[in-house]
């Protein structure tokens, strides 16, 4: 398993940080995960059910709320409302860059708003909540001794789980006017409730509450024996276990999703070993998926294309859609354009325009094979173009690569 970590902007523009777990093989569907009240994505429980799910082949997406872990803006300004909004946000990014979530988890107060955001998350078609409260107001019990002096000084500081947070009236107000039976009711998705019946943070009747409210296909797994943050290790993994078979009736296997033509900045390629062999690779760019390796003669299982030839495909392709584009931009009758490319090492005398005259050099060999009823000079003019696609300047120009250690 490997995880990206990135940032994506919240509902109220702080930037919010986030990780996507990532299985070594095949992606068979995305996941959200909103984590437990004041924890963050790095809780214990997010991280161990991310990791065991990206094992089965279900990628992750967990984040921290505004004013969490690594996330900008403070916590006491946020909200059950604004953590809701950002759950979507986080779906809107996930939809955007990869694939939308068709699996939607929530631990404690998250799967209240995992209940919340379904509705809004229109892909999603499995819902699973974890020890969650059947109303967000549930969470006030937390701080109960000092209810009456927020409401009277509009802002306190409480101690959770031993840390110190503020939290202001405003929370009180938000959380006092959410009612989690419409959503519950009108959910239309599956719903699977898993809940320990010795919780002593949220108590099992939540977990009844939600499943009577809820209309088929339901499910209530019980989680005997665990506490409500699922501290053992092996809590972690049966309830990714039980999720993953469970969501398989209900969830297709992704399929790549194109590119939104709204986000054109760069995105990350990632390249991670599969141990399936000396050399295979997995490469992901966006929502794509490809292998890498090498022939059997240099020591692989020519299970997919050599770096190089990862190196010569993205020439080729910039050249034919540089092509392309200028002769559509121009109106030229071109049918077809192929590229034919090989590399090559040549002695650096033997290279009459280059610099160097010493040792040996790199040289790609490309072919460019033009189709349609084009004359002279427009063939020309589209063989001038070639030379000038993004990637063949990147090659011929001076390329600074910056080279650091993984957190």
């Amino acid at each position: 398993m490997s995880t990206e970590r990135f940032q994506f902007t919240g509902e109220g523009g702080h930037q919010l940080a986030a990780s996507l777990d990532l299985p070594d093989g095949p992606i068979h569907a995305y996941a959200l995960f909103a984590h437990c009240f004041t924890c963050g994505k790095d809780v214990l429980a997010a991280k161990r059910i991310a990791t065991a799910l990206a094992a089965k082949g279900i990628a992750v997406l967990r984040f921290d709320f505004t004013g969490l872990g690594a996330s900008e803006g403070e916590f006491a300004n946020s909200t059950f409302t604004s953590n809701v909004a950002d759950l979507v946000r986080a779906a809107t990014h996930l939809r955007e860059t990869r694939a939308a979530p068709t699996l939607l988890i929530g631990h404690s107060l998250g799967g209240a708003a995992i209940l919340a955001a379904a509705g809004q998350i229109p892909e999603a078609k499995a819902v699973v909540t974890i020890a969650a409260p059947s109303d967000p107001v549930h969470v006030t019990h937390l701080f109960r001794d000092r209810i009456e002096d927020i409401r009277t000084h509009g802002k306190v500081e409480v101690q959770l789980a031993g840390r110190a947070f503020h939290v202001k009236r405003e929370f009180l107000d938000d959380v006092g006017e959410h009612s989690l039976a419409a959503h519950i009711a009108n959910l239309h998705k599956a719903l699977l409730v898993m809940h320990s019946p010795t919780d002593e943070t949220v108590g099992i009747d939540n977990a009844t509450k939600i499943f009577v409210a809820a209309k088929h296909p339901k499910s209530f797994v019980s989680l005997s024996g665990s506490d409500h943050l699922l501290s053992n290790r092996s809590d972690g993994a049966y309830v990714a276990d039980v999720i993953a078979a469970w969501a398989g009736r209900y969830i297709e296997t992704v399929a790549a999703q194109p590119v939104s033509a709204a986000s054109e900045a760069p995105r990350n390629v990632m390249v991670r070993e599969t141990r399936n062999s000396k050399f295979q690779q997995i490469v992901t760019a966006g929502p794509h998926e490809m292998v890498a390796d090498e022939p059997v003669a240099l020591g692989g299982q020519d299970s997919g294309p050599g770096p190089y030839d990862f190196l010569l495909a993205g020439l080729g392709a910039c050249t034919s859609m540089t092509m392309r584009m200028y002769a559509d931009r121009k109106s030229l009758p071109l049918e077809r354009v192929t590229v034919t490319l090989k590399h090559s090492k040549i002695h650096a005398r033997d290279c009459e325009e280059c610099e160097t005259r010493e040792g040996m050099l790199d040289q790609i060999d490309r072919v460019i094979s033009i189709e349609g009823a084009l004359d002279a000079d427009q063939r020309a003019r589209l063989m001038e173009i070639a030379d000038k696609c993004p990637v063949h300047r990147t090659l011929t120009s001076k390329i600074r690569i910056v080279t650091k250690a993984a957190d």
